[in-house]
């Protein structure tokens, strides 16, 4: 056998990089009368053309024999399947029962399990290849939610990686599923009250369409979905809502936001009064209120009025203007997470890139405080509104969930279950550094290795960030990045603004007309890791996804003198056409807009594809995407690779993957998910070692 699989592969471990031929179709777009940009690619937008489809099997033929001569010649699959996870994903508590993802072998996608104690026998209650009958479908599970009587449970689902998801229920009690089908679902709260719940849906504008006029609707279970009942709607294509329900399932709260002017409203609807109906609570004001619970007469919200870290406060239904502070800003620990019990609030801060889990009275009393170490990530926090105990878990981008049950009561901590793994996670080392962006702003970076690195300024480096939309990144477990360290490598996050890792005055500082700061902290970050010695520009790689990735693709166009290898996954990279589909509408407040001509300029100063010039060699790129990705349409990718590829200047590799029956998230089956990190990390690894490894 190894000898079939041996002479099965040398034909793709000999194939010379060829770049795949796409013919320019010009097309002029004039913006204000006044300026006229080129669109040699745009044919590719069309998808399902024959000749779109053709090219991209060629380029997935090229990429496929270039990944895997990489993977191989550095074991990194191989090496790969010790560091990973083993089958069961941490568990959830969810009424009375506890529920995990589970891969049942390598081939299958995770099936939900549940069971009622936490030690207890896992019971398989949804089967995804159950809710298809197309043999191709992937279908994937994306989160579910339990009734308060536990009798039910709500799931997402999609099929082939679409952000369109669909709805099924299971009866907890038989663990049979119900008649329930509900269809059209997009970015969907699933919320319980009584025998249904509520859901959003959106109108369906063709698959690369504009996301528009979203609905909230309430289900009760056994009925159709044609008698659901109508909550809220707008007719501003900019708003989008999220909601919830009060753990005495009083209250629905709705919280109208704007996505382009960064506004909202907030609505409730109190079912105890003689004449339910919505309301509004607090109107016209900046989106910085997160409605979370309901306690002694006042709604409970993390708030970031006047709070750049965020605080909570108590807000009155009948004087819903005059806030009370329940736990205050702090100027040096960030507020991530707000987590009500019925007698314990637990807030989660991050300092100086350290999580700290604090629990606090009603009355403001700060009653725990715990330290966890640098760029790790506290989550989780499953429990009843009123239950004693709680379930959290805690992991880095090195270290695998460990999972704690916490006493909200005499506030003691136990551990209950933590992952084996098969290496020494204590001989890696978490630096914390600080390094001077362009404008001398100082900005926060972890540098990951083993013990005993050198800094002689020749370490394979993979420089990552995300910097947008305000988010905050924080450490999950990635086998890759734990494998590239022990083949002798640095990998290195760098929190750049746009995202939220200082506050919200970080996060505006890298959007909108700001966008290129974000930029240039993320090549800051490059030439600190070179002028310090850790590495230097053909020992050093990128690699971002989404936001992240238009990051990593923009630096690699205004900087390809600082890098090796470029690996930009999902990202937007036509900039002047982003918000004609899906979700891009919604977005011009983090990038701008082409109808405005300061928003036009700078989108035209930083977007990869029209920035992309005729004399320039870019560095080694592997421009990941995926066939339906239906938030950011693969065609950023395809017209963007066919432009590096094109050009007489280009001599370094430029390579495209697209994968397929996906969206805009990898992963599927266990081997799947393997297999595309060892991709992403297993390349990146041999073209920065290429020499050594082909000796």
């Amino acid at each position: 056998m190894a000898v079939v699989v041996m002479a099965a592969t040398q034909p793709l471990l000999s194939q010379k990089y060829e770049p795949v031929y796409a013919p320019k179709k010009i097309v002029y777009d004039t913006f204000f009368n006044k300026y006229v940009v080129a669109d040699p690619y745009r044919w590719l937008e069309n998808v399902n053309s024959k000749e779109t489809r053709q090219w991209v099997q060629k380029e997935n033929k090229l990429s496929k024999a270039i990944l895997t001569k990489a993977t191989f010649r550095t074991h990194f699959f191989r090496d790969l399947e010790k560091y990973s996870l083993n089958r069961y994903r941490t568990p959830v508590k969810l009424g009375k029962y506890y529920f995990s993802y589970s891969w049942y072998d390598n081939t299958t996608v995770p099936a939900l399990f549940y069971r009622r104690t936490i030690q207890g026998e896992p019971m398989l209650l949804v089967d995804p290849t159950t809710l298809t009958t197309k043999s191709s479908d992937v279908v994937m599970l994306h989160g579910y939610s339990v009734s308060k009587d536990s009798k039910y449970l709500a799931f997402l689902y999609n099929i082939n990686g679409s952000d369109w998801r669909k709805i099924g229920v299971v009866n907890l009690e038989t663990g049979k599923k119900t008649n329930d089908h509900l269809t059209g679902i997009k970015f969907s709260g699933l919320v319980w009250r009584g025998h249904g719940f509520y859901y959003s849906v959106f109108s369906q504008n063709g698959k690369f369409g504009s996301t528009l006029d979203e609905k909230v609707y309430y289900h009760r279970v056994g009925t159709p979905q044609k008698e659901d009942q109508l909550i809220f709607q707008r007719k501003n294509p900019a708003t989008t809502y999220s909601y919830r329900v009060t753990s005495d399932e009083r209250f629905l709260v709705i919280e109208e936001r704007n996505q382009t002017t960064g506004k909202e409203n907030i609505y409730y609807i109190d079912y105890q009064s003689k004449n339910p109906h919505i309301q509004p609570l607090i109107t016209h004001i900046p989106d910085v209120f997160d409605i979370l619970d309901y306690h002694d007469g006042k709604f409970i919200a993390r708030s970031a009025f006047h709070a750049n870290n965020g605080s909570v406060v108590l807000i009155d239904p009948a004087h819903p203007y005059q806030f009370q502070t329940l736990v205050p800003e702090y100027s040096e620990a960030l507020l991530l997470a707000v987590h009500p019990f019925a007698e314990r609030l637990i807030c989660v801060y991050q300092s100086n890139q350290h999580p700290i889990l604090t629990v606090y009275n009603y009355s403001g009393k700060l009653l725990y405080t715990m330290k966890f170490p640098v760029s790790s990530t506290l989550s989780g926090f499953y429990g009843g509104f009123y239950d004693s105990k709680i379930i959290f878990y805690f992991t880095s981008y090195t270290i695998p969930p460990v999972v704690y049950q916490f006493d909200l009561h005499n506030l003691k901590l136990e551990l209950t279950d933590r992952t084996e793994v098969h290496f020494n996670y204590k001989n890696i080392v978490y630096k914390e550094v600080e390094y001077p962006s362009k404008d001398s702003v100082q900005v926060p970076m972890i540098l990951i290795y083993e013990k005993g690195l050198k800094r002689n300024g020749n370490n394979p480096t993979i420089l990552k960030a995300y910097g947008g939309f305000g988010i905050v990144s924080s450490g999950h477990f990635d086998p890759g990045i734990v494998n590239f360290i022990h083949h002798g490598g640095i990998f290195a996050f760098a929190n750049i603004r746009g995202g939220g890792d200082k506050g919200w005055a970080w996060a505006s500082a890298g959007r909108g007309i700001n966008k290129q700061k974000s930029f240039d902290d993320f090549i800051a970050a490059a030439e600190y890791l070179i002028r310090e010695g850790y590495t230097n520009r053909n020992k050093l790689g990128i690699t971002g996804a989404s936001n992240g990735g238009l990051v990593v693709a923009v630096a690699a166009i205004q900087r390809p003198d600082l890098f090796k290898v470029v690996v930009p996954q999902a990202a937007p990279l036509d900039m002047l056409r982003f918000e004609r589909f899906t979700v891009g509408h919604w977005h011009t407040d983090e990038y701008g807009s082409v109808s405005d001509t300061t928003g036009f300029k700078n989108l035209l100063s930083y977007s990869p594809y029209q920035n992309i010039k005729d004399s320039v060699n870019y560095p080694t790129m592997l421009v990941i995407t995926a066939d339906n990705d239906d938030r950011v349409p693969p065609f950023h990718s395809y017209k963007f690779v066919a432009r590096l590829q094109n050009r007489p200047a280009q001599k370094n590799m430029i390579l495209l993957k697209s994968r397929h029956h996906a969206g805009h998230y990898s992963g599927s089956t266990r081997n799947m998910t393997l297999r595309e990190t060892a991709d992403v990390y297993g390349f990146m690894l041999y073209e920065l070692t290429k020499k050594e490894k082909e000796k």
